[in-house]
């Protein structure tokens, strides 16, 4: 998604770190980076309102669980793949899902 106009920062790199600055895992000078484009930019603005709402409801339906840290991070790996392009392996879906992990 791109509105057509040209900012010091891109459209793609601010989406594709969308998530790191709602969730405030960004430094105050990206996040300050990211906030002038969204005063600047409507259709990444309107994204990023949705997203915020998405957000917001999950937490408010799914409660204040702890996400474990290992989960968060193989999360977080899978979604690396998927934004590169790369394949996600199916065995891993599998075995993440159905069996628990064993100490």
């Amino acid at each position: 998604m791109s509105c057509g106009d040209p900012h010091e920062t891109d459209c793609s790199e601010v989406l594709g770190h969308l998530y790191e600055y709602l969730d405030s895992e960004m430094p105050p000078l990206d996040r300050d980076k990211f906030q002038h484009h969204f005063e600047e930019c409507s259709p990444c603005l309107e994204k990023y309102g949705l997203e915020e709402a998405v957000k917001k409801l999950v937490k408010r339906c799914c409660g204040q669980d702890d996400v474990p840290t290992d989960l968060r991070a193989k999360v977080m790996g899978r979604i690396d793949l998927i934004r590169s392009g790369q394949a996600v392996p199916e065995h891993d879906v599998a075995t993440t899902s159905a069996t628990p992990q064993e100490s």
